[in-house]
């Protein structure tokens, strides 16, 4: 799940950089890896938009669109999009923008199904949680790779259907290096103006840094207590114990160079601590359907990190041996 996050208010993007491309028509062909909540809704936006979008999916899920169609289900109803959609045994020519939308577990079986779709002038944008996939990524393709954050309140549902709501959808891109490069005006020139919000930041590091404090911050929150923000919020010291939460996560990013404001502090101090928010992320929700969540890539890193700036996240700490052992119990058929 990827989730709006009150921090996007105030973050610096570069200016004209969309506006300038946003309205030119393109040709530029779009894989995106993965049709789950994020690529899938995504994706399907991008699609409707008119852009040249394929999805790579495994042959279960092929199966499954080909059937049905990519499902999408919101406060205003229910749409369907007929897909294009390949498998990575049918991948034979490069594209030109690489939308990466899987979980962390599945990245390494990515990164080799995708290959014979990187050309030498693919970018790869990826939208996982966390920083730790920027190395294996950069790695394996060497400046093909920018830095990307998604925020948007969906899920993926039994049947196969996409569930979003909740206020519009981000998407924000950029280079690793914070210039704003042809390449990144011309991923725009696609992605742009194409049913959700979508800036080019220069600063894309400390983007991914602040979704990442929110995911943990969320996560630690949910998972320690069992319950949703707005379950957390309504008991007595619940609300301490959430701001106790942002503390730890808030001071691993400000350590690390990418600092929240005040305002962006006290933002996710009030979703946090709101009381009947029925909100709970990704990670609640694979721990309570009895999945194995993404806590070493995204709590056990940050705990991680932590750990080298030599500041303290007890909290945060006991999250991941939570979760830990969670992840050693048999998973529930799907």
């Amino acid at each position: 799940m990827t989730s709006t996050t009150p921090e996007h208010a105030g973050r610096r993007t570069a200016a004209g950089a969309v506006s300038e491309l946003s309205a030119r028509s393109t040709t530029k062909r779009v894989l995106v890896v993965g049709a789950g909540a994020t690529g899938g809704y995504f994706g399907a936006r991008l699609a409707q938009a008119g852009r040249d979008v394929t999805f790579l999916v495994r042959p279960g899920r092929a199966a499954a669109l080909r059937t049905t169609g990519l499902r999408l289900s919101g406060p205003d109803g229910d749409e369907a999009v007929i897909p294009r959609l390949v498998t990575a045994q049918e991948l034979a020519e490069p594209y030109d923008v690489i939308l990466l939308a899987v979980k962390a577990e599945a990245l390494d079986t990515a990164l080799t199904d995708v290959t014979p779709a990187v050309g030498e002038s693919s970018v790869i944008i990826p939208f996982l949680n966390g920083i730790d996939h920027l190395k294996a990524l950069t790695e394996r393709f060497p400046g093909l790779v920018l830095g990307g954050v998604v925020r948007a309140v969906a899920h993926l549902a039994a049947d196969g259907a996409v569930i979003f709501g909740g206020p519009t959808a981000v998407m924000e891109i950029g280079e690793l290096t914070g210039e704003v490069s042809d390449r990144v005006r011309a991923a725009a020139g696609v992605l742009a103006s194409a049913g959700f919000a979508f800036s080019v930041s220069d600063d894309i590091r400390t983007a991914m840094w602040h979704k990442w404090v929110f995911i943990s911050t969320v996560s630690v929150i949910t998972c320690l207590m069992t319950g949703t923000i707005g379950e957390v919020a309504a008991v007595p010291g619940g609300p301490d114990f959430a701001a106790a939460v942002l503390e730890e996560t808030t001071a691993v990013a400000a350590g690390a160079k990418h600092p929240l404001s005040a305002a962006q502090v006290q933002g996710l101090r009030t979703m946090a601590t709101q009381e009947g928010s029925p909100f709970a992320p990704s990670m609640y929700r694979d721990m309570t359907d009895q999945r194995p969540t993404e806590v070493e890539h995204v709590l056990a890193s940050l705990s991680s990190a932590a750990t080298d700036l030599d500041i303290p996240t007890p909290l945060v700490d006991l999250a991941v041996l939570r979760l830990r052992v969670h992840n050693r119990k048999p998973v529930t058929p799907s």
